[in-house]
């Protein structure tokens, strides 16, 4: 079982969170570290998070609640380059999933990405997302997660 744990960025690990890259061909799909935290300065609802693989960081993700009633985001997670492949990115989606329901008391989760990310695609759908046949505005697949007796 792979050992993943979700931590908050602080002064200790910010400047090698801000290391994280994806790959080359993935520059489409999702935007940089330091873009995601820029948001997060601005916008108070984004949790930005670390991941870590041991002691060491092996990505970044944020998440978010909005609205009246909110709706729960998954808006980001990025596995460094060095180290997707291995499984990294479904288990940390995982505890995620765990996080939010938990801190938000919801059992619906969403989340968007770029049509043509089919690595990504593929981890949701086997996460059990689905595609809700919206758009963001961006264009981007919305997807969601109904937790269930069946699923839990």
């Amino acid at each position: 079982m792979i050992e993943i744990s979700i931590r908050d960025i602080n002064t200790d690990n910010l400047a090698r969170v801000k290391r994280i890259r994806i790959k080359e061909n993935q520059e489409n799909f999702i935007e940089t570290v330091d873009e995601c935290l820029a948001e997060a300065e601005i916008h108070k609802e984004w949790c930005p998070v670390s991941i870590y693989a041991g002691e060491g960081i092996v990505g970044f993700a944020m998440y978010g609640a909005f609205g009246k009633n909110p709706d729960v985001w998954i808006d980001r997670i990025i596995i460094d380059a060095s180290h997707q492949g291995k499984g990294y990115g479904t288990a940390a989606m995982q505890q995620l999933m765990e996080i939010v329901m938990d801190k938000y008391s919801v059992r619906t989760v969403y989340l968007s990405f770029t049509s043509g990310n089919h690595v990504a695609q593929k981890i949701y759908e086997k996460l059990g997302f689905r595609f809700t046949e919206e758009y963001d505005p961006a264009g981007e697949l919305i997807y969601r997660y109904e937790a269930t007796a069946e699923n839990i």
